[in-house]
């Protein structure tokens, strides 16, 4: 590639795109709630959610000096991460703690560089944390659904147009800030009919001596929080253009 090549290339991953539509930025919005809300569309969306969530535990257990071992993810949507190093102690805390909120704060990450019209940046580091995550993958579904979703974003990144890009950025991101709620919720409910005696908030209650639902209540108020922040900041998308 030339060097004209590159600087066109640096610049188009770097540029701020146009200012979306109001409109966009609400529809959108509409559209990520819906793929949260309706249970046909959430059996398969909550592939990404699980993905996000898996990707939390492998980031902690990494930064907290854990040695990571492997992700696996299920047909079930269910997803499991493996890692070794103490079994008590604040880095295997912060591993558990990592999955619940980390779709929620990707998803604030992702609306923070949508409030500066970094469509293209927020598709390409979603790709390179895909590949990231590929090389940890250690079961075959999972390997599948980790490529399929990270070809979507690339193709979408490469081969659309600005307008098809704002929309799948937006649509993701919303989806992410509504997706993180739900979970918690689905997790309290399987934990009172005993159907999930082992969830991330059963095994912090075991290492700290705080109840899980303590733990629990941490997840929702994290998410929740999240969910009011990156609204926020997409929201600023459209209101100016408003008043």
């Amino acid at each position: 590639m030339s060097i004209d090549g590159v600087t066109d290339l640096w610049d188009k991953l770097l540029g701020a795109q146009p200012d979306p539509p109001g409109l966009l930025v609400l529809l959108t919005a509409l559209a990520g709630l819906l793929a949260v809300a309706f249970r046909p569309v959430w059996r398969v969306a909550r592939n990404a959610v699980t993905i996000a969530h898996e990707g939390g535990h492998a980031l902690a257990a990494l930064l907290t000096g854990r040695r990571l071992r492997g992700i696996r993810l299920e047909f079930d949507t269910s997803g499991l991460t493996l890692s070794s190093g103490r079994p008590t102690g604040p880095g295997m805390m912060l591993t558990l703690l990592g999955g619940y909120i980390a779709p929620s704060l990707v998803g604030v990450l992702g609306a923070w560089l949508l409030g500066g019209n970094r469509i293209t940046l927020l598709l390409w580091l979603a790709v390179v944390l895909l590949l990231l995550m590929l090389i940890n993958i250690r079961n075959l579904f999972g390997v599948v659904s980790v490529v399929i979703t990270g070809a979507v974003v690339f193709a979408v990144s490469w081969f659309a147009s600005p307008q098809v890009q704002a929309i799948f950025a937006y649509a993701g991101v919303w989806f992410l800030l509504f997706g993180g709620v739900r979970p918690v919720f689905e997790l309290q409910s399987l934990r009172r009919r005993g159907r999930m005696p082992e969830s991330d908030a059963d095994q912090l209650a075991h290492i700290t001596h705080v109840p899980a639902l303590f733990w629990v209540g941490v997840f929702l108020i994290v998410n929740l929080a999240a969910l009011v922040i990156g609204a926020f900041l997409l929201a600023g998308q459209w209101l100016p253009q408003s008043a």
